[in-house]
């Protein structure tokens, strides 16, 4: 299997509850630049027992989310090496 074809792994992720937060390196289209993002999602069970994923947050949520997300801006503005 070639490098290119293998799967974009996350490089960190964080968890407080069903709220996490996700740092992915990600290439630029054109170039050899590279840059990070950070996708965000609460899971849940649904009514047939079945875990999903939302983007929507209930207000029980917020505190997890802003948690989650600061810790994602941490481990990206201190650099991926330093723990917090």
């Amino acid at each position: 299997m070639e490098a290119n074809s293998a799967a974009n792994l996350p490089l960190k992720k964080f968890r407080a509850g069903a709220v996490c937060a996700t740092v992915w390196n990600n290439h630029a289209k054109e170039g050899d630049g590279e840059y990070k993002t950070v996708s965000f999602e609460r899971g849940y069970k649904d009514k047939d027992g079945v875990w999903k994923t939302s983007n929507s947050l209930r207000m029980g949520d917020l505190p997890k989310a802003a948690l989650v997300l600061q810790k994602a801006y941490e481990y990206l503005a201190l650099g991926e090496d330093a723990e917090a």
